[in-house]
């Protein structure tokens, strides 16, 4: 019940930001935060501070007090002060997203805005926060800062930054000014690794990792690593167990020229589409790590074998966005 009501609060708070502040789509870089878009009301500090004020004024009021009222309008007038610098601390920055590097799911992303104060003052006591992730900083006069934002990334896809808020309460904290903003900022969540995934599938061969026994001949030996409970029993090297030592596993490297098909149809029917994602995912990370040329086939996507950096990331993005909607249709060749 009290997560309801709490998740409830939340969308009526959402609801009426996106009315009062006219938050919708991403916008274009750069943001700008002129006197339209920033917002200034008092702080909790700020609200305690007037009602003591309040006392304070209604004790000399009452005693006629010549330096109680002295102290009222003093301080009064200090907090009133407070507004202003506030909303200068704020007024004519600028912001534009960075860049941010695809992480797995279950890890954490790190946005990076950078915001530039074009102003020869300094910008103290800054907060930026989306997400419920906030990064406190500082921006030195006339400088353009990066700022650093770590958040959950918990499902594969598209990562949107979303509605962020810069905020301070500089210099008492009794003002609080914030402008909220949405920037094009997302991060690609990769398809979490499996574990122990079985090994290679053999070019040409059958996807589920069996038929490399059936291949063992048209291979070179390359040596013996930890074994694996997915290993097939005709690769352990049982001689090295019955002297007594560890459980290994006999590996073998393909002839030069060979190519790996990693294919989503040959995969065992047993498996899911996240398990299947996840195990395409860490085949493609071996045969990066192997320097092997391999294909990916997805339903309805193909690509072609090749190796090196962008191939990989290529097929790392198909393979985190697909069944997903994304604007991004090239990939699909």
């Amino acid at each position: 019940m009290a997560r309801t009501a709490a998740s409830l609060a939340t969308r009526l708070r959402h609801a009426g930001e996106r009315w009062l502040f006219r938050i919708g789509a991403p916008e274009p870089a750069p943001i700008r935060l002129g006197q339209r878009r920033i917002y200034v009301l008092p702080s909790a500090a700020g609200v305690g501070f007037a009602l003591a004020l309040l006392v304070m004024l209604l004790a000399a009021i009452n005693y006629n007090l010549s330096l109680g009222y002295a102290l009222v309008f003093t301080l009064g007038g200090s907090a009133a002060a407070s507004i202003l610098h506030a909303f200068r601390n704020l007024y004519g920055l600028s912001i534009r997203p960075g860049r941010c590097a695809p992480v797995f799911a279950g890890e954490t992303a790190v946005f990076s805005l950078l915001i530039d104060n074009p102003a020869s003052r300094r910008r103290p006591a800054l907060r930026l926060g989306a997400q419920g992730q906030w990064s406190a900083f500082d921006l030195p006069a006339a400088e353009e800062t990066a700022v650093a934002l770590a958040c959950p990334a918990l499902r594969r896809g598209r990562l949107a930054l979303g509605r962020s808020v810069l905020e301070t309460r500089w210099p008492l904290g009794l003002i609080r000014a914030w402008s909220v903003f949405v920037p094009k900022a997302d991060c690609l969540v990769l398809p979490t690794p499996e574990p122990d995934p079985p090994p290679l599938p053999p070019a040409g061969g059958d996807a589920t990792g069996a038929s490399r026994d059936a291949r063992t001949g048209d291979e070179d030996f390359a040596g013996l690593r930890a074994h694996r409970s997915a290993d097939s029993p005709r690769h352990v090297a049982w001689k090295a167990v019955a002297r007594g030592g560890p459980m290994l596993t006999k590996e073998f490297a393909a002839g030069e020229g060979r190519e790996l098909l990693l294919d989503w149809d040959r995969l065992p029917a047993g498996l899911d589409a996240e398990r299947r994602l996840s195990r395409l995912t860490a085949w493609v990370l071996a045969a990066e790590r192997e320097g092997r040329r391999y294909a990916l086939a997805l339903p309805g996507i193909r690509i072609a074998a090749a190796t090196g950096r962008a191939h990989r990331e290529r097929c790392l993005r198909l393979l985190a966005l697909h069944g997903l909607p994304d604007p991004t249709a090239e990939d699909g060749a």
